[in-house]
């Protein structure tokens, strides 16, 4: 499959977006579809030579793209990074909160550190990244849209090794959920996108520990990064002005609901 970027399909000029994990896979896409649409993008990962790749890859098609180094796991990086993107495009108005890592490990057999690791990048970040963004839009009175990357582990874990992520995406869906509640008042949609298995770096992990594992799903095959472009432009969008504290499921019919 292969899908083109959108042609201003929503009109994202004059806004800034800042989005997080933008060095590969999901991320990647991710800015590459806010700028196209005319967004300004701060693009946040630890792997700046990915993050510059990719901003110039912006710029070329004639977009504004600001790499910012960020390791996820270190709170005050977390803060800096927004402060950055602020100071450097404008108020960030658009959060995709999409850093995160997996787990491939029984719950028993894992390190403490490891625990920590995914806890931090998967659960605190984007909180704190989304607090954040949240006080400066707020002081700036003006709207937001902050948009978390959780995943259909939220509600379904068949045991296969990977208990601590579920619990991690279940948490990502759950404060969008109450913080959108918190921060109606204030014009700020706080929404989240649970996707299945798509193509990714962090999949062709999956898919070297575990097979091919699309033989077990009906339409047997990976979801293409493209097919999300329509969910993540219809929270960021006017479309979904009164649209606040939802999980949106997008796994092409892979598993059971």
């Amino acid at each position: 499959m292969s899908f083109p970027l959108p042609n201003n399909s929503v009109d994202l000029t004059g806004q800034v977006a800042l989005v997080t994990g933008a060095s590969s896979g999901l991320g990647y896409r991710f800015a590459r579809v806010l700028a196209a649409c005319g967004a300004k993008v701060a693009v946040a990962a630890r792997r700046t030579d990915k993050l510059e790749a990719l901003a110039r890859e912006i710029r070329d098609a004639g977009g504004v793209c600001l790499p910012v180094a960020l390791d996820a796991t270190d709170a005050e990086q977390c803060i800096a990074a927004v402060a950055r993107a602020e100071a450097e495009l404008g108020t960030v108005q658009i959060l995709i909160n999409n850093a995160g890592i997996p787990d491939a490990q029984r719950a028993h057999k894992m390190s403490l550190e490891l625990i920590d690791r995914v806890l931090d990048l998967n659960v605190r970040a984007p909180f704190i990244l989304a607090c954040e963004v949240a006080r400066r839009l707020m002081a700036a009175e003006k709207p937001g849209r902050i948009v978390n990357i959780a995943s259909v582990a939220a509600f379904s874990y068949a045991g296969g090794g990977a208990a601590l992520y579920s619990v991690s995406k279940a948490a990502v869906a759950r404060s969008a959920e109450v913080l959108a509640v918190e921060w109606a008042r204030f014009n700020i949609n706080v929404n989240a996108i649970a996707p299945g298995a798509f193509a990714s770096e962090m999949m062709d992990g999956m898919l070297s520990r575990m097979g091919d594992i699309t033989q077990r799903f009906p339409r047997q095959r990976l979801g293409d990064p493209a097919q999300l472009d329509s969910t993540l432009l219809y929270l960021v969008g006017p479309a979904s002005e009164a649209v606040t504290g939802t999980v949106i499921r997008v796994d092409d019919g892979q598993g059971g609901r």
